[in-house]
């Protein structure tokens, strides 16, 4: 049985345990370099809102996926959207429904807080991500490319004084 809740500062080594498979699965285990003082950090502040959220499913009780989100705003509408960082569902338990659960769950959370839509990135050889994510109507934005800016870059911008 399918139970999806919001996840507790108590369930940081889970978190970081499904952020390492799905680095394992996306082919990059060695790019994960967060720790559980991170996530307790940023997404289970003592004061402040958090950074993130996370939706945790269990099946029969255990862990079997994990959505991780945060709000971001669309200035062109005016609205706050939600963006689906991580949608992880172990192999045991693919094929029960979980992950259109989990964003079954993150739709109602968009619509409550009043938000655009969703937003997620999904990698160009994930086929069976891509076809499932278009069978609910997502569509993938081909005219839109990542641009990150990080390490030695993004501080050498930051410490520019030139306008």
């Amino acid at each position: 049985m399918l139970h999806i809740r919001s996840a507790t500062k108590q369930d940081a080594g889970l978190i970081l345990q499904f952020i390492r498979d799905l680095a394992e699965y996306e082919r990059d285990p060695d790019a994960v370099v967060a720790t559980e003082s991170d996530l307790l950090r940023d997404g289970f502040p003592a004061q402040g809102d958090p950074k993130f959220h996370v939706l945790i499913a269990e099946w029969d009780g255990k862990p079997a996926a994990f959505a991780f989100y945060f709000f971001n705003y669309s200035t062109w509408l005016g609205k706050p959207g939600l963006y689906l960082e991580d949608l992880f569902v172990d192999p045991v338990y693919r094929g029960k429904g979980i992950g259109k659960a989990l964003l079954a769950t993150l739709a109602k959370i968009a619509v409550e807080q009043k938000c655009y839509g969703m937003r997620w990135q999904v990698l160009d050889w994930n086929t069976p991500a891509l076809e499932f994510y278009d069978s609910l109507g997502g569509k993938v934005l081909k005219e839109w490319l990542t641009v990150r800016l990080m390490g030695e870059p993004l501080n050498a911008l930051a410490s520019s004084s030139e306008p």
